[in-house]
This record gives C-alpha cells, structure tokens and sequence, in this order.
C-alpha cells in the first residue's frame, strides 16, 4: 500500500480509505454487517495496509464506530487514522442533530467513547446546516481542536461557495481550517469538476471522494438483484435506471475494461483515484473478494484514449447528494 499526504498537511494516508457505512446493525439497514461478520472485512483492511477508516456517528447510529473501535482495539493507536462525521439526526431531540455549539460539543464526545480513543484524526461536517450560523459552527470546531479532541478538521457535500466561505471566515480568524473535502464523484456524476474540485486543488485541500463505484453501477452491477440494491433509498435517490446518458457510461466503462482485460470496477476505480487532486477514493466493502479490485485499481494505467472514451457521454446533471 502506498501513502499520501491528505491536502497539504503532513497527515500520511492509505491511498484507498475503507468507508464503515457496511458495519454496524441491519437494524439501521438491512444491508449492514454485525460485528461478527465485520471482522474479517477490517482484518483484511488493515493487513492491506489501509490506515484510514471513514465513519459517521449516523452509521448504524452510533453502532458503526463501536463496532469499527472493538475490531481495531488491538492496533496501536498511531497507526490508525480515524474519521468520523456529524450533522444527521440522532434522535428525535431536536438539539440531537445539525452543527450547533451545543451539538458538536455533545457529538464529538459521544463519538471518542465510541470509538475507545482520546482524539479524532479528521472530524468532519456530514452536510451544511442551513439552520445555523456558519460562524458558530467554526469557533465550536477549533475549540474541540484546540481541546485536543479532534487533529483535522474536513467537510463533505456542500457548495463550493458555502465551502470557500467556511474557509475564508477560519483564516480570518486564526481559526483550526478545513482540510479535506469528502464528495460525490464518479463517472456518472462529475458536477463536482465545475467548482469543488478546482477549489479544492487550489487551496491544497485533501478529496476523498465517496460512491466510486455509483453503488455498484459501474461495476456492471446494475441489474444485480440484492438486498441492498432493493432497499438502499439513497441509491435510488442518486441515480436513475433510466438515464440513456448513464447507460451510454457504463458501456464505455465496460469497453476500457475489455480493452484491459480486467474487470469493470478496477477501471472506475482507477479512473478516479487517477484523478487531478483526488486523495484516495471511499471503497465500501461488504465481501472479502471486493479488496481486489479496489486495491489493483491502483496499479491500472489508464491512457488519455481510455479516459476520454469514458468521459465522452457524460452531460449534465442536477446536483446530487449535497442533502
């Protein structure tokens, strides 16, 4: 496994991140992976030399990080590189959710007992709270930092402009600043090229895109019929079935990958992670044999040709997974 620095910090990171969204209770989503059957997933993980773990308090409610924290109790704490989330409703409380004072004070807490550590390695904004002022967000951020809570600091789906804002209002205060910007970015949804991306790389900020593959989309697993497909609404959500632009994508992908001889996700996965400025994309891993292709991604030389045939078809779309 290689490292890379995430932005422009000398925080060194394996270059794919396993996302945790996969362990926790069914009970939260029938999809999800109990403890037991998340064990082997995180072994594996970390005996491919992935330090970086993506979590959210959300996950399970609170379940993905206690499971995560007891499959990597016996690894030394400096070998890990943790990130967690907050924003989403944890309950009904209204105070139990969003990114005020109060609230990240309350969350950042609960996710350290969680997670069985004294610090977050990169505690991020899940979504952008239209509820609260963006200045009160930023001062509670750089006192849990300052607390010695949280390392770094980093956001996910938001506006470039409401990204560049949050930035301008830490720098004028001297305050602890965003890092890394985790997005929706994949051959079948590329808005993020039009401002985040080009932000990002300007202001030397870590990406580590999440939903590589389009939830199995461009893994030629469209069609498949399984209990996530039929039950995962934000999939549903981000992608339509019906799109001929999206089908015209996949065709493109699966072209490349004959052109390799190699199988599709390898090629969406390096098409990525190959990327100006991409840090190391999200995989999500729910069986063993799925490390492989995430991982031989990594070696896949894609040339200009294969990239421009892939990219060829994409037109447009509505903004996607910012809610």
């Amino acid at each position: 496994m290689d490292y890379i620095n995430l932005g422009k910090t000398g925080l060194k990171v394996s270059r794919l991140v396993l996302g945790c969204m996969t362990f926790g209770s069914s009970n939260w989503a029938p999809w999800v992976l109990g403890a037991e059957a998340s064990r082997p997933i995180i072994d594996k993980a970390l005996d491919l030399g992935i330090n970086f773990f993506d979590l959210a308090d959300v996950y399970s409610l609170g379940e993905s990080e206690t499971v995560v924290a007891e499959a990597l109790k016996s690894v030394p704490r400096h070998k890990l590189v943790l990130g967690t989330k907050l924003y989403n409703a944890m309950s009904n409380d209204p105070n139990d959710r969003g990114l005020s004072r109060k609230h990240v004070f309350e969350a950042v807490d609960a996710s350290l007992k969680r997670l069985g550590t004294d610090y977050i390695d990169l505690y991020q904004l899940h979504r952008f709270d239209y509820d609260t002022p963006l200045e009160e967000t930023l001062d509670a951020l750089n006192d849990v930092v300052r607390a010695g809570k949280v390392r770094y600091l980093g956001a996910s789906s938001m506006h470039a402009w409401q990204f560049m804002k949050a930035i301008g209002i830490q720098r004028a205060n001297g305050w602890a600043p965003f890092v890394s910007m985790q997005n929706h970015y994949n051959l079948m949804y590329r808005e993020e090229e039009r401002e985040m991306l080009p932000l990002c790389r300007s202001e030397g900020i870590g990406v580590i895109p999440w939903s590589p593959l389009a939830r199995g989309r461009l893994a030629g697993r469209g069609g498949e019929a399984t209990t996530r497909s039929q039950t995962d609404k934000t999939a549903n959500a981000l992608y339509d079935a019906t799109l001929e632009q999206d089908e015209a994508v996949i065709a493109a992908v699966r072209t490349v990958a004959e052109r390799h001889g190699r199988p599709m996700a390898q090629i969406a996965y390096a098409w990525v992670a190959s990327r100006p400025g991409i840090t190391a994309p999200i995989v999500g891993i729910s069986k063993l044999h799925q490390f492989d292709d995430a991982l031989a991604a990594l070696e896949v030389q894609l040339s200009d040709e294969d990239v421009a045939l892939m990219e060829a078809p994409y037109r447009p779309k509505p903004v996607a997974g910012h809610i």
